[in-house]
């Protein structure tokens, strides 16, 4: 028989839940009484957390990497708790390194946690959030994805990709209840750059790589992640959560920043954008090759 509690409290699905914005993320959602099912390479760092909610914690070892792996963990999660209310899409790493000087093992890698370890946890979850006709999915995006930087060409790819799958996903989702959020975070106070990987540097751009180096010699100036994870509470607590929501001061006027330079340049470039379009009826071989489908198609 379920307590009033479990019937009450909503239930979380959190990737890369063992450091950084993954671990404040689980620990908001249990300060808030709710119950998680926390996933991991390796459950070791979650058993503490476990073993300070008893009953409210359910640690999963999984590599979001692996697609069978993960449609186990959402099984196991669902089987314990009974639903699923909110997932957080958080597990990542970045590779730095200019785009030229990646392997294609680099790069692979990089794509193959940030999005697709994301789009595995989307399809594992959305059948069971679409048959509850309710549930939220928050996909954690970055700064990354408002623009392409030096040294974070891959990463940034695979935020994008991972954007570009969330919009896409959201209009789908809504027409069963479903919401979907894209989070872009600032800087945080996490591993994010002590466990980051680096490719081999090519001589030719020493000279970028000093003047990059130059342009961050203070240091980064971070959030406590504690920060990340009430605004989203705030978040998941909405009626009318947004698509998209930035998070910090830098990360927001460098969004309006890059969202301005680039409506001056279409608007410089407005009258080649205009003259690249003028409707006309179908080429012949256009229209031949679309009469012969249809009448393959009512034979």
């Amino acid at each position: 028989m379920q307590t009033s509690a479990e019937t009450t409290s909503r239930v979380w699905f959190i990737t890369g839940a063992s450091r950084g914005l993954g671990r404040a993320f689980a620990e908001a959602a249990l300060g808030g009484g709710d119950r998680v099912a926390v996933v991991a390479r390796t459950t070791a760092p979650l058993e503490e957390l476990a073993a300070a909610h008893p009953g409210r914690v359910l640690p999963l070892e999984a590599d979001v990497t692996a697609r069978d792996a993960v449609f186990a963990a959402v099984e196991k999660a669902v089987g314990h708790f009974g639903r699923l209310d909110i997932v957080v899409n958080n597990a990542g790493m970045l590779s730095m390194g200019m785009v030229e000087e990646f392997t294609e093992a680099e790069a692979r890698a990089q794509l193959d946690l940030n999005f697709f370890g994301a789009l595995w946890v989307a399809q594992a979850v959305m059948p069971v959030l679409r048959v509850q006709g309710s549930g939220h999915l928050v996909q954690v995006s970055s700064i990354a994805a408002l623009g392409g930087f030096p040294s974070t060409g891959l990463y940034s790819a695979s935020k994008f990709a991972l954007e570009g799958l969330s919009e896409a996903l959201a209009a789908e989702a809504a027409g069963f209840g479903v919401k979907v959020s894209i989070i872009q975070p600032g800087g945080y106070w996490t591993d994010l750059y002590t466990a980051m990987r680096s490719t081999s540097p090519m001589e030719a751009y020493a000279p970028l790589r000093e003047e990059l180096a130059e342009q961050f010699a203070d240091g980064s100036v971070d959030s406590d992640p504690k920060l990340a994870a009430a605004a989203l509470l705030k978040l998941v607590d909405s009626d009318k959560p947004p698509l998209r929501l930035l998070l910090g001061s830098m990360v927001y006027d460098l969004a309006f920043d890059i969202a301005r330079t680039r409506m001056d340049t279409w608007a410089a470039w407005e009258h080649v954008s205009r003259a690249a379009e003028h409707a006309i009826p179908a080429p012949a071989t256009v229209a031949e090759q679309a009469g012969a489908g249809s009448q393959r198609e009512t034979r």
